[in-house]
């Protein structure tokens, strides 16, 4: 193993996805702990100058970022820990930003050739209005992660107007077609991208791999390596590196598809989002992959650590 360090586990948050954060945190802590690095664990509350002397006074040689959604996944902290001279894992600022933005992250898969549903950004109150695009279709909020707020719109489903009375996340949204099929997604570690895991969920009333799908126990059944036509899931894996790479991430990133193989016509293969820091916990799906392909979990966190690094 390398030298051990000194680690900050930074974990929690305030962002919708806090829960998630520190059941990662916790994860990653005792797997770093494990292998004898001296690990600290740190809740990213709201107020910045506490956050900032408390880094000041552990000292870290490496901050493990855990946390997941605003302020942690899209380029905030990672801008503090810049300014700080901290390295840090998983991806720098504008990787972070890019791919939290989904309306950014599209244009960047666009002009790098990569397949993405057809669809547009709109203030959301023109949802009330009338349809944006032919039902079905998925409304999304523009900077929210592991699917908080995405809605699907069905032909002749009255939901237009609850969506926008509900609706907390901004003044515009990302609509797209709807994709029958399979949800599959593809771990990457640096170059390599490890296998393809399809995703079914399994409690009542996911008709996608939504919030509590993703992360209750039971709530979704993983197969890995999907049963899939070898071609698709070569396609899967390429994809999902030149995503990696058209964002600049660094460390690992999880890119996540639909596969819409329900008809008689050729499989289409849809890029939906690339994940720079993919959640960690016990049913994640980047250590479950990780695991397939031989690298324990600790030696995953560990991985991430010795690709930590200061981008300023």
């Amino acid at each position: 193993m390398s030298t051990t360090k000194r680690i900050t586990v930074l974990m929690g948050g305030i962002s919708s996805e806090r829960t998630v954060s520190l059941s990662s945190g916790q994860g990653v802590a005792e797997a770093l702990r494990s292998l004898g690095h001296t690990v600290h664990t740190l809740d990213a509350g709201a107020d910045l100058r506490t956050l900032v002397t408390e880094l000041d006074a552990q000292k870290p040689d490496v901050v493990f970022n855990a946390l997941h959604g605003r302020f942690g996944e899209d380029g905030c902290i990672q801008g503090i820990l810049d300014w700080m001279g901290i390295p840090y894992t998983h991806s720098g600022v504008r990787a972070s930003a890019t791919a939290m933005d989904k309306a950014a992250a599209r244009s960047a898969f666009l002009s790098a050739g990569l397949p993405v549903a057809k669809g547009r950004v709109i203030d959301i109150a023109e949802l009330k209005a009338g349809d944006p695009l032919p039902a079905p279709y998925v409304v999304k909020p523009i900077c929210e992660g592991s699917s908080v707020g995405v809605s699907i719109v069905r032909p002749g489903a009255n939901v237009r107007e609850r969506i926008v009375q509900d609706w907390t996340f901004g003044p515009q949204a990302l609509v797209e077609e709807f994709i029958p099929g399979r949800e599959i997604t593809v771990g990457v570690m640096g170059d390599r991208a490890l296998t393809v895991t399809d995703i079914t969920p399994t409690g009542q009333g996911h008709d996608f791999y939504d919030y509590d799908a993703k992360y209750n126990a039971g709530g979704s059944r993983h197969v890995l390596p999907a049963q899939i036509d070898p071609t698709i899931a070569q396609q899967a894996l390429d994809v999902a590196v030149a995503a990696h790479r058209a964002l600049g991430c660094s460390g690992a990133s999880r890119s996540d598809f639909r596969l819409d193989d329900t008809g008689s016509a050729a499989p289409r293969l849809i890029l939906l989002e690339v994940n720079t820091q993919p959640g960690m916990t016990a049913t994640s799906l980047l250590p479950e992959q990780a695991a397939y392909c031989g690298i324990s979990y600790p030696e995953l966190c560990n991985w991430l650590v010795e690709q930590a690094a200061c981008r300023q």
